[in-house]
């Protein structure tokens, strides 16, 4: 494999971990090794050694967490033929990383192509994708002043685990800093273009935006602890304040072009907050006025935005796990991991991991943050007992439909009926059963026990041992959870947490109507950007496990499957359509109806667009992770995103991109969401 003509010799490893893990290579004594997070769908080694004989890199060594070289030519796909690109063509995309001056066309030939900045831009991270860093701490935390805790390598991690569960965590009574402990988002760009060296988050679109002119001045990142409630946020740190001043700011130096707002994940759901919080009056608000939206904003386009909360959040807060990427499960196995290689055999595997989920699980509760994503609308939503919107929906069955909101097309069912509006059962012949055969006894009255914490596992100590056996019994013997149950079981065996979320969240939208209301802004566009054709979290079999020291009572049954594999029950996870972490019915229902017109919800009428991107693998492993993935964070490196996002700063509406474009069953599923409007 070695060529004379090269300096290095780059080797790209994908790796699609169902557990988080630390690779390790080496080669003639000179290793790079990289750790690795299970944040999203992708994991990739970079390691590099020194070839013989180099004549063209001018000595250079390549830097740790290298991109994929790949060239800048869009990879066609048979599915987006239908795709209007535009009268001047299709614009220049650059991948991350990728120096080679001669991949790149010059500025006049992007120009020519149709493409100029225009509009501000501001982007909105999500949770967990920005980074954060300490101001002050504790004794253990000596010489970590202004080093990030979050994000970056995590080395601190492994060095001082505890330690760094410590001063991550927030005051479990107020949700903010603890005392003697000040962990504060770190600002500009590079708080959150990469989640940990070579793992870009929004690196591909900041390149791209600068290939047509922008710069810092014309972009900004607001950063913010995502840790915390969003109200706290302003008053910690004064955060939404800033946001309004940064946009008021960008626009007034922007000859008054308005601000295109370009929120992520979680993300979404904090400037929705911003958009309420900016034009109520202070103390309490912005103060901005009922028209500040409509003088400042051009358009907010939302990608992977679980508008409607995701099923995730709550097998994460219940039982810290969960297929796939929750925050609690991802954590728990990143430090597990890191853990068992500082000092491998310490502890029992089994009772260390649960140890581990323990600790994730006392932190994460204290972060007000993770319960904006709690399922939101009720039984309205997300179903009852016997029904759901995505019923009959089958994974392997999807047709290809695009630009057709009156008949979209999507899925052919041939599997018996799910019941994913019992977000949680207990056993599987509970999720399978008929309503009517399920003999429920209400928890809600429960009486807890009255257990101290023993020397064993007082450091791990959860609300789960305040219950006491009876307490955990009643809550498996009610069999069968909806998004409505899930609320009172939150309050049942997590009441702190609860406690403070009910200051600042409210999840039944049926109810609240001000919850997901759009500001009064008739020229502004909303776009519901999202990937689809992943399978997504949906509902979960749970089993009560024996009664144990540090144990937590409650773990998904990843025993419980079906044979038919079409059949969306696996390892104790039913799953839908979305992007791996986003069900399509939080990303897609209120753009493809709930804001759709003049609403409840959208008093002005302003615009709205559905624009799903269909998720296709990369073709080879040098296109790292992908260059057309529908993955929650991967999407933010697809050209097909990345090209609407440009053209909308550019001047573009979304009529001039096409209008809706609709791979999923989302509008089908949303004529069955029975919502007054």
């Amino acid at each position: 494999m070695q060529n004379a003509d090269h300096h290095f010799l780059t080797l790209l490893i994908r790796v699609r971990f169902q557990r988080g893990g630390v690779v390790r290579t080496t080669h003639s004594g000179d290793a790079v090794f990289a750790l690795f997070s299970r944040f999203s769908q992708i994991a990739v080694a970079v390691c590099s050694f020194q070839a013989s004989g180099c004549r063209c890199c001018e000595g250079e060594r390549p830097q740790y967490g290298m991109q994929p070289k790949y060239g800048m030519q869009r990879r066609k796909n048979p599915r987006l033929r239908n795709q209007k690109s535009g009268a001047n063509g299709l614009v220049w995309i650059v991948a991350a990383g990728d120096n080679r001056t001669n991949a790149r066309p010059p500025r006049g030939e992007v120009e020519k192509r149709g493409l100029q900045a225009k509009h501000p831009v501001v982007f909105v991270p999500g949770i967990v994708t920005g980074g954060l860093e300490l101001w002050e701490g504790h004794s253990c935390a000596d010489g970590l002043f202004r080093k990030r805790l979050w994000g970056g390598t995590f080395g601190e991690v492994y060095k001082r685990p505890l330690c760094w569960v410590e001063h991550m965590s927030l005051d479990n009574e107020t949700g903010l800093d603890p005392s003697g402990v000040r962990v504060r988002p770190v600002t500009g760009l590079v708080a959150a273009d990469y989640f940990a060296p070579g793992y870009f988050v929004w690196a591909v679109l900041i390149a791209n935006l600068a290939k047509i002119g922008y710069e810092e001045k014309t972009m900004y990142m607001a950063s913010y602890d995502w840790r915390l409630s969003f109200q706290n946020t302003e008053v910690r740190d004064q955060t939404l304040s800033r946001i309004k001043s940064n946009i008021e700011l960008m626009v007034a130096t922007n000859g008054g072009n308005k601000a295109v707002i370009i929120p992520h994940s979680m993300g979404v759901l904090y400037f929705l907050h911003f958009m309420k919080w900016v034009e109520a009056p202070a103390p309490m608000g912005g103060g901005g006025g009922p028209n500040w939206c409509a003088k400042h904003i051009k358009a907010v386009m939302n990608i992977g935005g679980p508008l409607l909360g995701v099923p995730k959040a709550v097998s994460g807060l219940f039982s810290a796990e969960a297929k796939d990427i929750a925050v609690a499960s991802c954590l728990s196995d990143f430090l597990s991991i890191v853990l068992q290689a500082i000092a491998p055999g310490v502890l029992d595997k089994d009772l260390f991991r649960i140890q581990t989920l323990q600790h994730i699980m006392k932190m994460t509760r204290t972060w007000d943050s993770t319960m904006s994503m709690i399922p939101k609308g009720g039984e309205t939503i997300w179903g009852g007992l016997d029904w759901s919107p995505e019923e009959g929906y089958v994974p392997s069955k999807r047709k290809q439909s695009i630009n057709d909101t009156e008949n979209p097309i999507n899925t052919e069912s041939q599997s018996k009926h799910v019941h994913y509006g019992r977000i949680i059962s207990f056993g599987k012949d509970v999720a399978e059963a008929d309503s009517s055969e399920i003999q429920r006894i209400d928890f809600r009255d429960a009486i807890k026990g009255n257990n101290v914490a023993n020397s064993t596992c007082h450091d791990v100590w959860t609300e789960y041992h305040d219950m006491g056996i009876s307490g955990i019994k009643a809550v498996a013997e009610y069999k069968a959870y909806t998004a409505g149950d899930v609320l009172d079981l939150l309050h049942y065996v997590a009441p702190k947490m609860m406690e403070r979320g009910s200051a600042h969240f409210s999840y039944g939208i049926a109810d609240n109507l001000d919850d997901p209301k759009l500001p009064n802004a008739p020229d502004m566009e909303v776009y519901s950007m999202y990937g689809i054709g992943i399978p997504t979290e949906r509902a979960y079999v749970y089993k009560q496990i024996p009664a144990a020291d540090c144990y937590i009572p409650f773990q998904i049954d990843t025993s419980a499957h079906e044979e038919d594999e079409d059949g969306c029950l696996k390892d104790g996870v039913f799953t839908v359509d979305g992007d791996e972490t986003v069900p399509v019915l939080s990303a897609g229902f209120m753009s493809a109806k709930g804001w759709r017109g003049k609403t409840r919800f959208n008093p002005s009428g302003l615009k709205t667009y559905v624009r799903e991107y269909d998720h296709a693998p990369p073709a080879n492993l040098l296109e790292g992770r992908g260059t057309q993935s529908g993955a929650h964070v991967d999407i933010m490196g697809n050209f097909a995103l990345i090209e609407d996002i440009m053209r909308v700063a550019a001047g573009a509406t979304g009529d001039e991109l096409g209008g809706d474009r609709v791979y999923s069953d989302i509008f089908k599923w949303s004529e069955k969401i029975e919502l007054p409007l």
